[in-house]
């Protein structure tokens, strides 16, 4: 099983569509006693400026820049999740977590 937590990048096989993908964990560690799962954000290539995006520096285990689609959040099976690639920049988790808030209206 693979070691992660919140804030960390993690690749995850986000099913055939979705396709395997670095990922934000946004949620706590073992968030449900009844379920092995996680929520995390999926980064993306396809840049197309919305509300919704995160920015971030491309690091260099990335091949192409990139933003973190907060719209995208999905629970996954920890099961799914194949590795933990890095932790996230710490400014940009509290980007993230502004961009959850308002996406749900917390």
């Amino acid at each position: 099983m693979t070691s992660f937590s919140r804030g960390d990048v993690v690749i995850v096989d986000l099913g055939m569509m979705a396709k395997v993908r670095p990922c934000v964990v946004v949620s706590v560690s073992k968030p449900d006693s009844q379920r092995n799962m996680s929520v995390v954000v999926p980064m993306t290539t396809e840049i197309r400026g919305g509300e919704c995006e995160i920015g971030f520096p491309k690091p260099a285990w990335l091949r192409q820049e990139s933003v973190v689609n907060v719209l995208g959040i999905v629970g996954v099976d920890n099961a799914k999740i194949e590795r933990r690639i890095s932790a996230f920049p710490a400014d940009k988790i509290a980007e993230i977590e502004a961009g959850l808030k308002r996406l749900l209206g917390l």
